[in-house]
């Protein structure tokens, strides 16, 4: 896989086999005042009921208004569930494996 990107769209499924949702949205941490800025992905989003088309949509956009950010993600996340990327298994092929269970993960 040569870009975490490729995860979105994905399904994952927990340690029991059992499947969670698709791959909505990556979580990073940006890390400032590096040479060059780098990021370091800290977890997924997974929703059972949403296509993979949340990315960036909640974004912070010097055009729009904070509240509004917001209220867009309530909206778009209601109902995702959080994945931390220490969770991760093994990913690829379309697949993404976690060693947790699902009712283990908390909602975004």
């Amino acid at each position: 896989m040569s870009s975490v990107t490729e995860l979105i769209g994905q399904s994952v499924w927990d340690s029991n086999g059992v499947w969670v949702g698709h791959v909505v949205d990556i979580r990073v941490v940006k890390h400032k005042g590096e040479l060059q800025q780098s990021h370091t992905v800290y977890g997924l989003v997974v929703s059972s009921m949403r296509a993979p088309l949340l990315l960036g949509l909640t974004r912070e956009r010097a055009d729009r208004p904070e509240w509004l950010s917001r209220i867009l993600s309530r909206l778009a996340y209601a109902g995702c569930t959080f994945v931390p990327w220490e969770s991760i298994a093994e990913y690829g092929e379309g697949e993404v494996h976690i060693s947790t269970l699902r009712k283990e993960l908390t909602r975004v």
